[in-house]
């Protein structure tokens, strides 16, 4: 059985990145990677693709269907 750490590049910049203990931003290579990682979701810079134009909340209601 191989016990070598294995390495994986950083999503932001690419930079080689332990995947252990000894990173805890992993798959980052740094705070400020993961910070610029999420600052591109919340402007909607990255989003997972969807089958159709359907919103989670386009069937929710507050109104009790009882």
């Amino acid at each position: 059985m191989s016990t070598e750490t294995p390495v994986v590049s950083c999503p932001t910049c690419q930079k080689p990145v332990r995947w252990d203990a000894s990173s805890p931003y992993r798959p980052f290579c740094s705070k400020r990677c993961q910070l610029i990682d999420l600052g591109e979701w919340a402007d909607e810079e990255k989003r997972i693709p969807s089958q159709g134009d359907v919103n989670d909340s386009d069937e929710w209601s507050e109104q009790d269907e009882r």
